[in-house]
């Protein structure tokens, strides 16, 4: 592991994960704020490393980054490293896209809409409210081909995942995991807690990345009737509550 500084002497950690992968650690939590670091420093580094970047990953406080060992050597790569993100600053012209998804929130598709409710002290209107009134921030795409993970939830509205997760969760189920939101791209386990269903398809093969959202991006979920839900092509086939 070696330690150096970035940006106003800041300090961040490289660790070595493979022969041809560094890990750069810039933050120990996760924070929204981490996001346009993350960004600038990505962008920084495929720049640094050109043909010879293999792979780049962000996520909540680190970037994975694999490059061409067969033009590389580690150290070398280490040192490009340093050099690329030193006086790093996030860049406010690089915002990802602000996406907004249509979401129909009921108890037959989201089966812990009352159990958040009950849980908050509130009605299933307000936990509703409450999950529409801000932008999620895309922290990282992980788990299955799609999902995006999206914080931060307001502390009234965080839940622990089920202590035993589904084996099959609905595509388009908008679920809260802590303090983490989330639709599930695909039909797959899962273990968050449902709210409701979102119709709009989150996996393409034509996308980059296969996903409609990437880390940068910020989200949006808007509250829509099951009658507009179906018109979107939703499938309203209920799910039950999680024993």
């Amino acid at each position: 592991m070696t330690r150096f500084t970035y940006a106003r002497s800041r300090a961040a950690q490289l660790e070595t994960v493979a022969m041809d992968c560094l890990m750069v650690r810039l933050f120990e939590r996760i924070e929204e704020d981490n996001v346009p670091w993350l960004l600038a420093a990505s962008a920084r580094l495929r720049h640094a490393f050109g043909k010879q970047l293999v792979d780049l990953v962000p996520s909540y406080t680190t970037l994975m980054l694999q490059f061409d060992a067969l033009q590389l050597a580690p150290r070398e790569a280490a040192a490009l490293v340093i050099d690329a993100l030193a006086e790093l600053e996030p860049d406010a012209q690089a915002a990802g896209r602000c996406h907004e998804l249509p979401v129909w929130y009921h108890p037959s598709v989201g089966p812990e809409l009352q159990v958040l409710a009950t849980a908050g002290g509130f009605g299933i209107d307000e936990v509703v409210r409450r999950h529409c009134a801000k932008a999620y921030q895309v922290f990282a795409l992980g788990f299955t081909p799609g999902f995006a993970f999206m914080g931060l939830v307001e502390p009234a509205l965080a839940a622990p995942r089920l202590s035993t997760p589904r084996q099959k969760v609905a595509a388009g189920s908008v679920g809260i995991g802590e303090r983490q939101t989330a639709v599930y791209p695909s039909v797959s386990p899962g273990g968050w807690n449902l709210l409701g269903r979102c119709p709009t398809p989150l996996f393409d093969r034509q996308l980059e990345g296969f996903s409609l959202m990437q880390p940068g991006d910020t989200v949006r979920f808007v509250a829509i009737e099951r009658a507009e839900f179906i018109h979107l092509g939703g499938d309203d086939t209920p799910l039950e509550r999680a024993a």
